[in-house]
């Protein structure tokens, strides 16, 4: 595909554990109803590499288990960070992003419409049907349907971004007591990822190939186009500089976004105003998040221009700016990290060629990595 040439160089908190500690020492182009009965629910069998019954001490999964939406396939897989997989649950085609609930549900974007898995029991209890016309169900880079997903704070809402192939997206509005499409507001094509302010008030879709993130406020079909192009827009759809994930700033409440490893977009949502900074990674960037300190966690998938830029790795940057690059074997697309802030989990699932079937577990402290064989082309991820 294309590229744009660019000019010369220039919810999700998580816990922040030993992430900052650590620091001081230290894509391309594209192109509603009720929730149906579930099969599963009703004694189906689950497609499982490994059968594992949730042990009657813990209820379900134990802490710190991980759970990934498998591009590659129709399911979420449960992974032991030690082990591997422990175990999937069919949940529908092509699953993006997910969102992991307090109550223990999992809330899971496929083509198809938004799974509802209990990550206890392990099993799917709903699939809500998009609202939005996505096509025929499809999988691949460009699919039809959900992508970005988050819910509310107060867990009463999920929001999903939704891709309408060849136009503008959805911002689609989840009852998730009754289990249904409430509300859809358009927003910008291809919605990589969706953010939730630390209040609620505002929905983010951060919408790839449009150059842009729709402001939506909260319970209102009002939303506003913040335009977040560092690079410019030249070569429109053709273009690798376009943003992709975004993470709320505990701190403030802005966006933060990086671009190619070499500069991160920090939007004020509110004015619609940019400031760029410094990023030293010097790699085409995909997945973040950001910890509860606000330390920003940022894959970079490789190179664009294998000339002048550096491979995959894990951009790992405190709150001041300071930064350390953890090198990574081959592309990677989202990040999530461990319940004491003292390891990151990397899907190796990516949105286009180059994927590998699991995950690269980093150790923040000393930097050590080890791959481990989970999913089938994982993308998104969350710690249980």
């Amino acid at each position: 595909m294309p590229k744009s040439r660019r000019p010369s160089r220039a919810a999700r908190t998580l816990l922040p554990g030993a992430v900052a500690a650590v620091l001081l020492t230290g894509c391309a182009p594209g192109p509603g109803g009720a929730a149906e009965a579930d099969p599963s629910a009703s004694g189906k069998a689950n497609p499982s590499p490994t059968a594992v019954t949730p042990s009657p001490e813990s209820g379900g999964p134990a802490p710190g288990t991980l759970l990934v939406a498998d591009f590659g396939s129709d399911t979420v897989t449960f992974v032991d960070p030690a082990r591997g997989a422990v175990g999937s649950v069919e949940v529908g085609t092509a699953p993006y992003g997910l969102a992991l609930g307090a109550d223990g549900r999992a809330w899971v974007a496929t083509a198809e419409g938004v799974a509802v898995v209990d990550t206890a029991a392990r099993k799917r209890l709903a699939l809500i049907p998009y609202r939005t016309d996505t096509g025929p169900v499809t999988t691949g880079e460009y699919r039809g349907g959900g992508m970005g997903i988050a819910l509310a704070p107060d867990g009463r809402r999920a929001y999903v971004g939704v891709n309408v192939p060849g136009g503008n997206g959805a911002l689609e509005v989840i009852d998730t007591a009754a289990l249904r499409v409430t509300d859809a507001v358009p927003v910008g094509r291809r919605p990589f990822d969706v953010d939730v302010s630390e209040d609620g008030a505002e929905v983010y879709a951060t919408n790839h190939d449009s150059f842009d993130v729709t402001v939506v406020a909260a319970g209102t079909p009002e939303a506003r186009r913040v335009e977040v192009a560092p690079y410019g827009t030249e070569g429109g759809l053709g273009s690798w500089l376009k943003p992709h994930y975004a993470a709320v700033r505990p701190s403030d409440g802005r966006l933060l976004l990086p671009f190619e490893g070499e500069r991160l977009a920090v939007v004020d949502p509110r004015t619609g105003r940019t400031e760029i900074e410094p990023m030293t990674a010097n790699t085409h960037q995909h997945g973040v998040a950001v910890t509860a300190d606000g330390t920003l966690l940022a894959v970079g998938t490789g190179p664009v221009d294998p000339d002048e830029d550096r491979g995959p790795s894990l951009t790992v940057r405190a709150p001041g700016g300071k930064e350390r690059v953890y090198p990574l074997e081959g592309p990677h697309e989202d990040v999530a990290v461990s319940r004491d802030g003292r390891t990151a989990y990397v899907t190796g699932g990516f949105t286009r060629d180059g994927y590998w079937d699991g995950l690269t577990v980093v150790d923040l402290e000393s930097g050590d990595t080890r791959r481990l064989a989970a999913g089938s082309r994982p993308l998104g991820i969350a710690v249980l």
